[in-house]
């Protein structure tokens, strides 16, 4: 039987009946996208095939096609900047390989999703391409740069598409970098826009409504549940993804969310204190110290470890210890001779939710007298991340260490459970 790509078919195997449209195959075996959003390949042989709708003709498919983005623009809407970095938001399963890849232009992003028109006048720009775990920190200050100079061109808001497996980190890098007059909004999907259950329309529309706010602060906006109801509005320095998959995977840490965004009627309802749309002026500093380490401290880890970092050159260190903040004894030698190095070593918790204290059991006044900073309730990649920027803006050791105790942008609440 001759299949067409884009033909809906049945096959039946081994009395297990499979129902999808049919997808290109590099092997023998018939692709199928089934209506779950799931792929399955099934060989031929022995299988009753069933054609149950051809795919449409060339023209049909044309007259359904959505404009272009640029053809259905307002010009009486709010002016928002769409920058893509690539992630599952700007993504489409590639059927040769089977596998996601970061294929979509901002464009492309706008065209799959004509209600973005409602809202804003869109540009958009490409700024680089990549899967989220090849993130890498040159990268933000390429991204604020890029940012800057769309706010200097009259953008009344920013949408950054970003992969959500290390959206956090780089939400939490511009929070550092910029001071903003407008909305700058981070946005992804944890599933690719080509399956039926993927978030990627009702994030980058909640997004939108965001972006034409007076929300003037750096957020991540994701599904809030697992339903289709609403968004959550994260601070960049707040956010954290909690889990690998779930459509509500992203989660405020030891603060509120900034607020909610209806999808039903595109309302948001703040609940917490911000920044408000032209209260600072422009200010960026992108300027970032790559050299820096985030050890995970487990029970009976040597401290050779914590010397590794110190010897290998790099300017600062956080460690992420237990409880309060704790590293085994036999560690706070190193972290002694760190800080007399004039490297910065940074105290966050494995817990996530709490706030360092060293000041409770002997070890941790021991880590405090060798000259360890705790980071109150940062999480600590966030703490990673301000450690990188803060000794990107100074080479002077007590500098660094009066901004790493300084709360700059919302990364640390100032309520104190010790």
């Amino acid at each position: 039987m001759d299949l067409e790509q884009g033909d809906r078919v049945q096959i039946v195997k081994n009395d297990v009946v499979y129902e999808g449209i049919v997808r290109p195959s590099n092997t023998e075996h018939i692709v199928l996208k089934m209506d779950s959003g799931y792929n399955a390949g099934i060989h031929p042989e022995n299988a009753e095939i069933t054609v149950v709708e051809k795919k449409e003709t060339e023209e049909k498919t044309q007259f359904f096609k959505p404009e272009s983005a640029s053809t259905k623009q307002k010009s009486n809407l709010p002016k928002v900047s769409i920058l893509s970095t690539g992630g599952t938001i700007a993504s489409k399963i590639d059927y040769r390989t089977g596998a996601v890849t970061a294929q979509f232009s901002a464009d492309d992003i706008l065209e799959t999703i004509p209600e973005l028109s409602e809202i804003a006048e869109f540009t958009g720009n490409v700024v680089y391409n990549v899967l989220s775990e090849n993130m890498k920190p040159e990268y933000w200050t390429e991204l604020a740069k890029t940012v800057s100079k769309e706010i200097e061109n009259g953008a009344d808001g920013i949408i950054i598409a970003h992969g959500t497996d290390t959206m956090m980190y780089s939400a939490a890098a511009l929070s550092f970098m910029i001071d903003t007059p407008v909305p700058i909004v981070f946005v992804g999907s944890q599933r690719s826009a080509d399956r039926p259950s993927s978030d990627n329309a009702m994030n980058a529309i909640c997004a939108a409504t965001v972006a034409t706010s007076d929300i003037a602060e750096v957020t991540a906006v994701m599904h809030g549940t697992t339903s289709d109801n609403y968004c959550e509005i994260h601070r960049g320095t707040q956010v954290r993804k909690m889990h690998t998959s779930r459509r509500d995977a992203f989660k405020s840490i030891n603060s509120d969310p900034i607020g909610f965004v209806d999808y039903s009627n595109r309302k948001i309802e703040t609940i917490s204190d911000y920044t408000k749309r032209g209260t600072r002026k422009l200010n960026v500093r992108e300027q970032i110290e790559p050299s820096c380490g985030l050890v995970k401290f487990t029970p009976g880890t040597s401290p050779d470890v914590l010397s590794h970092y110190i010897d290998s050159g790099y300017r600062g260190i956080v460690l992420e210890g237990t409880g309060l903040g704790h590293v085994s004894t036999d560690w706070v030698p190193e972290i002694e001779r760190a800080v007399n190095s004039g490297i910065p070593v940074v105290v966050a918790s494995q817990c996530l939710n709490g706030r360092v204290c060293d000041r409770v059991y002997d070890t941790g006044r021991d880590m405090l007298k060798a000259g360890a900073i705790e980071a109150e309730d940062m999480l600590p990649e966030v703490a990673h991340v301000k450690l990188m920027w803060v000794l990107g803006q100074t080479d002077d050791f007590d500098t660094a260490i009066e901004m790493l105790k300084s709360n700059i942008s919302h990364e640390m609440t100032s309520r104190s459970l010790c």
